[in-house]
C-alpha cells in the first residue's frame, strides 16, 4: 500500500526462486486484488547455482556442484505494459478488486479467536456411567446369557 500510495511508485517487481515460487505467486495475486488496474508481466528463467564444499580432512580436493534453479519474476505496474509479451496479463475486472485503505490495513485483523485451550466450562454431560446412576440394559461387556454354548 505504501509503494503505490505514499511513495507513488508506478511498478513493483517480485522475484523468487526455489521453494518460494508459490509464495511469490500468492503475494502477486493478493496485491492484484487490492489495487485496481494493475498490469502484470511474468518471466520464468533458470539460474545456475554453484556450490563449493570444503573437505573436512586435509589433503582432499574441494567438491563443486552445479544445480539449476527456477527463478520467477513478476512485474506489477499501474501503467500499461507490453501487451505482446508472452507473460502479459491484463488487469483484473474491477468487480473482483477490493481496494483497501491504509487505515484498514493497519487495523488488527482479529487473530486468535479459535477454540484454544478452553475456558474451564467443564466436561459437559455425555454418555457413560456417572455417580449414582444405574447401568442401562444393552450391549456391553460382562457375562451374557444367550448365544454360545452353555454348561
Amino acid at each position: 500500500a505504501k509503494l503505490f500510495n505514499e511513495m507513488e511508485k508506478s511498478f513493483l517487481t517480485i522475484t523468487a526462486s526455489g521453494n518460494a515460487l508459490t509464495k511469490a505467486i500468492t503475494t502477486a495475486e493478493v496485491i492484484k486484488r487490492r489495487f485496481k488496474g494493475l498490469h502484470q508481466i511474468t518471466k520464468l528463467t533458470n539460474q545456475e547455482i554453484e556450490d563449493e564444499f570444503e573437505p573436512l580432512e586435509e589433503g582432499l580436493d574441494k567438491v563443486t556442484q552445479t544445480r539449476s534453479v527456477a527463478v520467477l519474476e513478476i512485474k506489477l505496474s499501474k501503467e500499461a505494459l507490453d501487451k505482446s509479451d508472452k507473460g502479459y496479463q491484463e488487469p483484473l475486472d474491477e468487480a473482483l478488486v477490493k481496494e483497501v485503505d491504509l487505515e484498514e490495513l493497519s487495523k488488527p485483523r482479529g487473530r486468535g479467536g479459535g477454540r484454544g485451550k478452553g475456558t474451564g466450562k467443564g466436561k459437559g454431560k455425555g454418555k457413560g456411567k456417572g455417580k449414582g446412576e444405574t447401568a442401562e440394559k444393552g450391549k456391553g461387556k460382562g457375562k451374557s446369557k444367550g448365544k454360545g454354548k452353555g454348561k
